[in-house]
């Protein structure tokens, strides 16, 4: 008896739960997201360049705006404290004290673009204007002593920005080395 009534309290619930009505109602949480919404999120940089914005900048026009968004966290020299180095480590991965920064351990120049444009800073993510991120981009990469600190970096020069730990990584499609 107690079976047979747990098999129809169970039948009851899933008639229910896929009847018509219900499924086309949903459950009544929040509400539909234009792709207008979706618009401003919709900032992916890739490994290649695809994503990157109009825009340019050079190590030396990105200095003001490093001083006013990132030092607090990052330091003036990109040393750390509070927040993570950004600076040094290079030659540390293979250690047993493994030292993880933009210039030791990022395989991809876009992707210190696509971090800092999403997530900085820390207090005001995506406040930053394209040309500040391409400014705090390439003060970073002058600072790991990647590029110059006149280098132009843009949707063109950046994607070919070569970082030290660029083959330190196995691309999952391929499982082979970065490239």
């Amino acid at each position: 008896m107690f079976m047979r009534n747990a098999v129809l309290a169970v039948a009851a619930v899933l008639a229910a739960l896929t009847s018509a009505p219900s499924r086309a109602a949903g459950p009544g949480l929040g509400v539909p997201v234009s792709e207008a919404d979706l618009a401003p999120l919709a900032i992916s940089v890739f490994p290649d360049g695809r994503g990157l914005p109009p825009g340019q900048a050079t190590a030396i026009d990105g200095v003001d705006a490093y001083v006013t968004h990132c030092a607090r966290c990052h330091g003036l020299r990109g040393q750390g404290k509070p927040g993570p180095a950004l600076v040094g480590g290079i030659g540390s991965l293979g250690t047993k004290a493994p030292v993880k920064t933009v210039g030791s351990f990022w395989p991809h120049a876009s992707t210190l673009f696509d971090y800092t444009r999403r997530t900085m800073p820390y207090d005001r993510p995506m406040s930053l204007t394209d040309k500040e991120v391409y400014g705090v981009t390439a003060y970073v990469l002058w600072l790991n002593a990647i590029i110059g600190k006149d280098f132009v970096l843009d949707a063109q020069s950046l994607p070919k920005v070569r970082m030290p730990n660029r083959e330190g990584f196995v691309d999952a499609s391929q499982g082979t080395p970065g490239r």
